[in-house]
């Protein structure tokens, strides 16, 4: 068995890791978006395919026997991609992907949307002082309606867009704990909390410190994914999926 890892998330290290220490062959693939990547144990890869035609060539000609895509949640032109390149190649896929949030406790008092436009709306009218963890890609959607807002634009790399003078760019990466994220909202007297359905535990604690503190919250949900493949919630899950039930 040779697997090849669709990564860039804690999770796809996890599984990499259990491969690795259970001695099995393993290629993980990041996209390369990040230029310092947490890697994953074993054996990398950076950057694009070409498309599902290109994914199917890399599989038949690297011997790939295995295909887990373990991308983030909203990365759905990977998924699509994926399982289109699985079938043209004759690969096994599985889809890991982490539990959303809509099922917490306090997910029926948050504001869902299904884009970041709308989060954008929602998010002028809700607050003059906005938290905004949605990743620096999609920061053009909020430029013009918090133009005149403060915001904390929590991103992990700089950014190339021109921000508004009222806008503060804090570079960060996770996990966070809900002590730091209630310290950052207190500091900068928070209103507006927007964050997109990422799921997880790993940047999660922002709501819970927005909760704590009364901070309003807009989610984006996630993007609607159309693959008939099989998917798993969770590392152990996905092992079992391949055969190797024994490591969890």
């Amino acid at each position: 068995m040779k697997v090849l890892i669709l990564g860039g998330t804690a999770e796809a290290r996890a599984l990499a890791e259990a491969f690795v220490a259970a001695g099995i062959p393993v290629l993980s693939s990041l996209a390369g978006r990040v230029s310092h990547p947490r890697l994953p144990a074993g054996e990398v890869r950076i950057g694009g395919f070409g498309g599902a035609a290109g994914l199917a060539g890399f599989l038949r000609s690297n011997g790939i026997t295995r295909v887990v895509d373990a991308t983030h949640p909203f990365a759905i032109r990977v998924s699509t991609n994926a399982a289109e390149a699985c079938t043209q190649a004759g690969v096994p896929l599985l889809r890991l992907v982490r539990p959303g949030w809509e099922n917490e406790p306090a997910a029926s008092r948050w504001i869902w949307v299904d884009d970041h436009d709308e989060a954008a709306w929602q998010a002028a009218r809700l607050g003059r002082r906005v938290l905004l963890t949605t990743g620096r890609q999609t920061l053009h959607h909020f430029i013009g309606p918090l133009a005149e807002h403060t915001v904390l634009a929590r991103v992990v790399e700089d950014v190339e867009l021109a921000l508004p003078p009222t806008w503060i760019l804090i570079r960060s990466r996770g996990p966070y704990t809900c002590a730091g994220e209630r310290k950052l909202m207190a500091e900068h007297a928070v209103e507006v909390l927007v964050t997109k359905d990422s799921g997880g535990v790993h940047t999660r604690a922002k709501l819970d410190a927005a909760d704590e503190l009364g901070v309003s919250v807009v989610v984006v949900r996630r993007p609607l994914y159309r693959g008939d493949v099989p998917t798993v919630a969770d590392v152990p899950a996905a092992l079992e999926w391949l055969g190797l039930s024994q490591t969890r």
